[in-house]
């Protein structure tokens, strides 16, 4: 990835030529305890979701500030939000149940039974149903957006990722353990199709082009996978960072985005068809490995951390996760 960016600059080419001039604009301090797993920026409700371990913290993302905070959320993993319904929805991973509060007041206002250690989450409007994807149980919930009521589990043959709807009927899940993708009928609550993704090894963050049938798969062995979601064709497998677990797709730019924990986040584009090429990587902070993109501004949000030395382990003995700084939780804002 830095080599391709190097190789580029050397040669003449500036990155701005291909259309993409991204930099880091600021890092928020947010501070606070918990680690974090993934966000969702809702352009409509202007509000910025990021789940910190118990809690989801709420900001305004035109004022970028903190307002609010959504507390009892233990193992939070994502973030989900119906405009119809005008409901949000959490994956609380330890509890094994996905928490529902009022988009506007930010109120939980119940919550259902989901799978083992629940993850993922995403809104499918054509079925108007939330799709759950419990990585312990290797399923998905699927529950009534409206009703808040579960209609179903959908068994996915193995530990799902990252989901995103396609608009027209279908949900696409990374099956991280299998390097699939699986596609479900939102409305028949089952999977109608598999597709292998050639090349990829434990694929985490997944995005969409819903225009050119396009799904984009961050893959653990440093590369983006791009699969044709019609024939299920790998098209392409482009050179990112290490440690990715967020992908996403920006319907007005035509960029699609891979944010990696060694602190970079990549973008690709389709310069022609079926051809895909990195046309930059944005140096970020280090952690900084899940993100979300706000489509009305075009500004891409990560979170970070700073983190204590990684302790030793005796031989044998499970890993020791680094200690995160008190209070070294930021909020890394990117764009043009």
């Amino acid at each position: 990835m830095i080599k391709l960016t190097s190789t580029l600059l050397t040669l003449g080419f500036c990155v701005s030529a291909f259309g993409a001039d991204y930099k880091l604009l600021k890092s928020l301090p947010l501070g606070g305890e918990g680690g974090w797993d993934y966000a969702l920026a809702d352009a409509d409700s202007r509000k910025l979701f990021i789940s910190r371990g118990t809690h989801v913290s709420v900001l305004d993302m035109d004022s970028e500030k903190l307002i609010g905070d959504i507390a009892d959320t233990p193992g939070v993993h994502g973030i989900a939000v119906s405009s119809k319904a005008r409901k949000g929805f959490i994956t609380s991973g330890r509890a094994g149940r996905v928490d529902i509060f009022d988009l506007a007041t930010l109120a939980k206002t119940g919550s259902v039974a989901a799978g083992k250690n629940p993850d993922a989450i995403t809104y499918d409007a054509v079925s108007d149903r939330i799709f759950a994807l419990n990585g312990g149980s290797s399923d998905a919930t699927v529950i009534g957006a409206s009703s808040g009521k579960v209609d179903g589990t959908i068994p996915l043959g193995g530990k799902p990722e990252g989901a995103v709807p396609d608009g027209a009927g279908h949900v696409y899940v990374n099956v991280e353990d299998t390097a699939e993708i699986a596609e479900i009928d939102s409305k028949g609550m089952k999977v109608t199709r598999r597709f292998k993704i050639d090349g990829c090894d434990e694929p985490s963050g997944l995005a969409i082009d819903t225009k050119n049938h396009r799904l984009f798969a961050g893959c653990g062995n440093k590369i983006m996978a791009v699969v044709d979601s019609n024939s299920g064709k790998t098209l392409a497998k482009l050179p990112i960072g290490s440690g990715v677990d967020a992908c996403d797709f920006d319907p007005g730019t035509g960029f699609a985005f891979a944010s990696t924990g060694d602190g970079h986040m990549t973008i690709v584009k389709e310069s022609s068809p079926g051809k895909f090429s990195v046309v930059q990587t944005v140096a970020t902070q280090q952690s900084a490995r899940t993100m979300t993109l706000d489509r009305k501004t075009h500004k891409a949000y990560l979170a970070a951390a700073k983190f204590a030395p990684t302790p030793p382990a005796a031989a044998g003995a499970p890993r020791k996760w680094p200690a995160m700084l008190p209070n070294s939780f930021v909020l890394l804002v990117v764009g043009e």
